[in-house]
């Protein structure tokens, strides 16, 4: 059959993925927020994870089209849901995207056609959450009237080097047959090559441990770096004097945000409760690295109050307040946690990032940030995101005659700085 592929979300996940399958397939992309879909049709995305130049190639030379009319995705036969899928207050998956998602396509989806899940989800989601939300709207019968697929999102969030067709991609079907097609249509735009599971729910498993194992390596060592800092002993230099021996692990300690390391090990979690087991390291994981906010906004004020700076109603910069570095995702930002923290201290907080939205901070956050490059003197500066510019900054220009320097990535001199994890 001819492929013509609709991808429903067009964040930092489905849009790449719908340009790239615009090079060899019909493709439409489908996301509710009709503004979005606007200022892509323009030819510019605000994620920058997918550049003017083949945003517009799409556009213009491959037909690729943004809309949130649901009439323009009936005549696809191939969707592609790629949604979030955050945590609530409590930790606990929310699954309300991938219900929408799931509903937007049992209103189109007809005899025949496959659906494929990229979300993050917990094994057995696919079929035991969304395939039924499906069946009940469209009214057709799941193996027999469409057929399902999951192939796990690998976005790297601003790495321009290990873009979507770049990264080996995990594939499944809900038949046999099904999952050859499915691997099949990767394939054909994935150059890195694809790897066909046996079924859905090994490929869901294979996803939410690959984040679950990296955010456990990264806990390990902020332990590491607040047993050291007790110790007067510099963690850096104890990760690179380990890393000299061949197979050891070089993690680096920091803050773990974002919208999938520091959120996937809660939905492999509540997934082994309801299996009767209780994910210990898991969830011991998932508790320091969620502590290492507070953790440097304390070990900011004890610095201050070690060299006599007055801490009530002092000035301080925090550089940074993305999830990341040389990006503008603020999902999940544990900058936030610095923040909030910091102002249990009755202080003046100025948070500079030239990647972040402002408008968004405020309104996921209810925190202002600014564009502009401060021109202020400041009691302590935090450097919590190693954006590009920050690597070229004079950090200590921004000081006081007496500050305190804590460089949170570790980009900076080590003997300029007071703290560092």
């Amino acid at each position: 059959m001819e492929i013509k592929i609709c991808v429903i979300g067009l964040g930092y996940v489905g849009l790449p993925l719908a340009r790239l399958f615009s090079t060899k397939y019909k493709t439409i992309g489908f996301d509710m927020n009709a503004k979005r879909c606007e200022a892509l049709m323009a030819g510019h995305d605000a994620t920058l994870e997918v550049s003017d130049e083949l945003l517009q190639d799409a556009i213009k030379n491959h037909g690729f089209k943004c809309t949130a009319d649901i009439e323009e995705i009936r005549d696809c036969n191939f969707y592609v849901v790629a949604v979030p899928t955050p945590v609530d207050q409590h930790n606990n998956p929310d699954l309300t995207p991938l219900y929408g998602a799931s509903t937007t396509i049992g209103k189109v989806i007809n005899k025949g056609d496959i659906v494929v899940y990229e979300s993050t989800v917990y094994p057995g989601v696919t079929e035991d959450e969304c395939i039924p939300v499906v069946e009940k709207v469209s009214g057709l019968k799941f193996n027999v009237d469409f057929f399902a697929g999951y192939s796990p999102e690998r976005i790297n969030p601003g790495d321009k080097l290990h873009t979507v067709e770049k990264i080996k991609k995990v594939t499944s079907g809900s038949t046999p047959e099904i999952g050859k097609i499915v691997n099949d249509v990767y394939a054909s735009v994935i150059t890195a090559g694809t790897h066909l599971a046996p079924t859905m729910k090994v490929a869901e498993a294979a996803k939410v441990i690959e984040n679950s194992q990296r955010d456990i390596n990264i806990a390990f060592v902020n332990e590491l770096s607040k047993i050291f800092t007790k110790m007067g002993i510099d963690t850096n230099d104890v990760l690179e004097a380990a890393a000299t021996k061949w197979n050891f692990l070089p993690f680096k300690p920091g803050l773990v945000g974002g919208h999938c390391i520091g959120v996937d090990p809660y939905y492999l979690a509540q997934c082994a409760m309801t299996y009767g087991y209780n994910p210990e390291i898991i969830l011991a994981g998932r508790r320091m690295n969620d502590s290492m906010g507070a953790y440097v906004a304390d070990q900011t004020i004890k610095l201050m109050l070690k060299k006599g700076i007055q801490v009530l109603r002092s000035n301080v910069l925090i550089l940074g307040f993305t999830f990341k570095e040389n990006c503008p995702d603020c999902r999940n930002t544990k900058v936030a946690d610095i923040v909030k923290a910091l102002n249990e201290y009755d202080l003046s907080l100025t948070i500079y990032d030239p990647w972040a939205n402002p408008a968004v901070a405020k309104h996921e956050y209810d925190i202002d940030i600014t564009n502009d490059l401060p021109t202020d003197k400041y009691d302590a500066i935090i450097l919590a995101v190693s954006h590009n510019e920050f690597a070229e900054l004079d950090v200590k220009k921004f000081g006081k005659e007496n500050h305190v320097i804590f460089d949170v990535k570790g980009i900076l001199d080590k003997n300029l700085v007071d703290g560092r994890l």
